[in-house]
């Protein structure tokens, strides 16, 4: 019976929210963290302001063999903080995990409660996260996942906070119709029982998109899932300060779209040709039919930031924004394919390597 259920919740993308069981459960927040000196003071500051009783939050940091002072700088910011938390210096790998997942397979085993909240360490959450993700964990849901957005001054922060919203958004239509997309590891709750279901980190193959692989896993046993999309659970994320390091961050992000169901990769694959097709409209016909169509991409494109911006309680984008957009993705995407033509194979990683 319980199998049943799951697996009519996992046909459910969306769901109102439940009843939190008694006043609040104990929740333990798992943090992966490798060379963040920079970034845990806002990460950890977030968590020491959620809006939730600290005896009733567990914070555990992994500290993958840093190199700079990631552990002293965790340490001190979480100093005094009423609820229990832990620095765990992470000396060993556990079954197949590597990197984050093998990081985040140490503090589970550590971890206390029933519910996993998971974070990273460049992101910021909002006062109400832990509550509202709660809310969603009704019976026989294994995964919820929360929105992330990217905040930054200049323009290559600007356009990749675009690129996040109309991202997500179009996840968000697809989680909302019944079809399981994908999760975010750096906003995500997942329970013991459907992490536990699964075997864990160790037990899993390696990916370097370690979040979907374990979103996948739970899905196979029959939980269901949340893809939220509310201001309540709305995560804030730096973004890529330079060109070199946005094409390493979306070359791992691929190897995860390879892994997704075959239609939701052709509908990618239609948006990221969908200049080409452009072209070859206007060679075979006329270049007027050829920049309608383009127009039409910008105006849906802008229609949907529209939406997707309201319902995350975001500003408006500013219409000039999307032009601009249109550019990026031409660019972004052609770097990517002469990377994986041209480029070495694996992914790099925290200076690390990966095939």
């Amino acid at each position: 019976m319980a199998y049943a259920t799951g697996r009519l919740a996992s046909r459910r993308g969306a769901a109102s929210p439940v009843a939190l069981p008694g006043p609040g459960p104990r929740v333990s927040i798992l943090v992966a963290a490798r060379n963040e000196e920079a970034n845990l003071p806002r990460c950890l500051a977030s968590l020491r302001a959620l809006d939730y009783p600290a005896e009733k939050l567990e914070i555990l940091v992994g500290d993958d063999a840093s190199t700079d002072r990631t552990r002293a700088v965790a340490e001190a910011a979480l100093a005094g903080f009423a609820g229990f938390w832990r620095v765990i210096a992470i000396e060993s790998n556990l079954g197949q995990a590597r990197g984050k997942a093998n990081v985040l397979a140490h503090l589970a085993r550590r971890a206390t409660a029933d519910y996993f909240l998971i974070t990273d360490a460049d992101i910021t959450v909002p006062p109400t996260w832990v509550p509202a993700m709660l809310r969603h964990a009704a019976p026989g849901v294994g995964t919820v996942t929360g929105l992330t957005v990217t905040v930054g001054a200049g323009w290559l922060a600007r356009l990749q906070g675009l690129d996040w919203l109309l991202s997500l958004a179009l996840i968000q239509v697809g989680t909302e119709a019944g079809q399981p997309m994908t999760a975010m590891g750096n906003n995500m709750l997942i329970t013991r029982a459907a992490y536990l279901a699964t075997g864990g980190y160790e037990a899993l193959p390696f990916s370097v998109t370690e979040d979907f692989a374990l979103f996948e896993a739970v899905n196979a046993r029959g939980f269901g899932f949340r893809q939220l999309f509310e201001p309540a659970v709305r995560a804030t994320s730096r973004p890529i300060a330079s060109w070199a390091g946005l094409v390493k961050q979306r070359l791992r992000w691929l190897r995860g779209v390879a892994a997704l169901p075959w239609h939701v990769q052709a509908g990618l694959i239609f948006f990221s040709g969908y200049w080409l097709a452009a072209l070859g409209l206007g060679l075979a016909s006329n270049w007027g039919w050829a920049l309608a169509a383009l127009a039409a991409k910008v105006a849906s494109h802008y229609a949907l930031a529209v939406v997707a911006s309201r319902r995350a309680g975001l500003p408006r984008p500013a219409w000039w924004l999307l032009p601009a957009f249109e550019l990026y993705s031409l660019a972004l995407t052609t770097h990517l394919t002469l990377s994986r033509l041209l480029g070495r194979r694996g992914v790099e990683w925290k200076g690390r390597h990966y095939h």
